[in-house]
């Protein structure tokens, strides 16, 4: 049977490289997926304490199970870079291993090649006199005459490995009369899991460190909404101006969504960014203090106003994780007021005249955006690094 794909740049592997290059970025299904499921539960207790006022008190929870995430399929191997990583282990003039550097085409001193630190999926060498014809190409000749090649970069699984747990306490006060209307409730959660969508990868090395606060966990969520017709009917006069007056509004008060610490310099030689729908790798920096939030009002940054200090953290040791966790605090909160007064005059038995002014965010309060946690590292000098960048969309 011939292969149904024929003719350049598919008949060989040597022109489907030359033609692509390195693939990365391209996720698969893993072919042992199980299916997804969640157990809930909830205990409610209800009381009516008047005629007119419904208390309610709840304790609700979830528990998700093999959650469809992504982990990369072909991490690189942090201890073999290492190994390649200074001029005398390879050979002179040629490249040594470091962040970035998973793709490579490496040989070391001792003779031989490392077609790329990845262990699975890994490089290919291709007969002596090879012609990888086209752009796109790449490639080296070993030392042997073959041609060495990597044809696929860090390539994630579709994967069922996601776990999460959520657990709240809410309370919910309804009161209803002649004149009011008020609903209030309020929510302590927190929910924890190790991949909060299909695209943000699991650590692959240790699943593990990937767990920490869901990407829409909020600790304390405070809303009242509410609705009063005004007593002006009581004053006597034309009905036309006094009946019908009303204000109403809904209040809320939440904390922020939490901040996802990322290091994107590939210090952890593991290569897994780039590896699905969403980019970042699963590398984290070393904190290196406690974390101190700032008031972006209160400063004086005429450029991007920082929502935290970044010398809380560091750069992560070169082939190692960091220290810090995915998302363990959150962001600015939410204190918002939206404000409404209407007047209902019936001018006949079917036709309805309101007049209706309403206020979004009444004080003016600023609602600011989650910052971004990402943290790139670049070599200043010989003695020390700097962040260049942490939380700078803070809008």
């Amino acid at each position: 049977m011939t292969h149904p794909a024929t003719g350049f740049p598919y008949d060989t592997l040597a022109h489907f490289f030359g033609a692509f290059g390195t693939i990365g970025s391209s996720p698969a299904f893993f072919n042992r997926n199980k299916l997804p499921y969640a157990e809930e539960y909830e205990l409610s207790l209800q009381r009516q304490i008047t005629s007119s006022d419904l208390l309610t008190l709840s304790y609700v929870g979830s528990v998700g199970h093999h959650l469809i995430s992504s982990q990369s399929a072909n991490p690189g191997n942090p201890a073999l870079c290492k190994s390649l990583s200074t001029p005398g282990s390879v050979v002179s003039g040629t490249a040594t291993c470091g962040p970035g550097g998973e793709n490579n085409i490496y040989l070391p001193a001792g003779g031989g090649s490392v077609l790329s630190t990845r262990a699975v999926l890994p490089g290919v060498e291709l007969p002596a006199g090879t012609t990888l014809a086209d752009t796109n190409g790449g490639g080296l000749v070993l030392p042997d005459g073959r041609v060495g090649i990597v044809p696929f970069g860090n390539d994630s699984y579709f994967i069922t490995i996601g776990n999460s747990a959520y657990n709240s306490a809410q309370i919910n006060w309804r009161h209803t009369s002649s004149r009011m209307q008020l609903l209030l409730g309020y929510t302590f959660s927190k929910s924890l899991d190790n991949s909060s969508g299909y695209g943000e990868q699991i650590n692959p090395i240790n699943p593990k460190l990937s767990r920490a606060l869901s990407a829409f966990d909020s600790t304390h969520n405070f809303v009242i909404s509410y609705s009063y017709l005004l007593p002006f009917d009581k004053l006597g006069g034309p009905k036309q101006l006094t009946h019908g007056w009303q204000i109403s509004g809904i209040t809320r008060f939440a904390t922020g969504l939490p901040v996802t610490m990322v290091e994107n310099d590939d210090q952890s030689l593991l290569g897994t960014g780039f590896g699905g729908p969403i980019t970042l790798a699963v590398d984290t920096p070393n904190q290196v203090a406690s974390v101190k939030k700032l008031d972006p009002r209160k400063e004086n940054c005429p450029g991007a106003c920082f929502y935290f200090d970044p010398s809380s953290f560091s750069q992560s040791a070169l082939g190692q994780e960091g220290t810090a966790n995915r998302r363990f605090f959150h962001g600015p909160g939410i204190n918002n007021w939206d404000f409404a007064v209407s007047k209902a005059t019936q001018i006949t038995e079917r036709v309805n005249l309101q007049f209706r002014a309403e206020l979004f965010n009444i004080f003016n309060h600023a609602q600011f955006l989650t910052p971004l946690g990402i943290n790139t590292f670049r070599l200043l000098d010989r003695s020390r690094r700097q962040r260049l960048r942490v939380s700078d969309s803070f809008h």
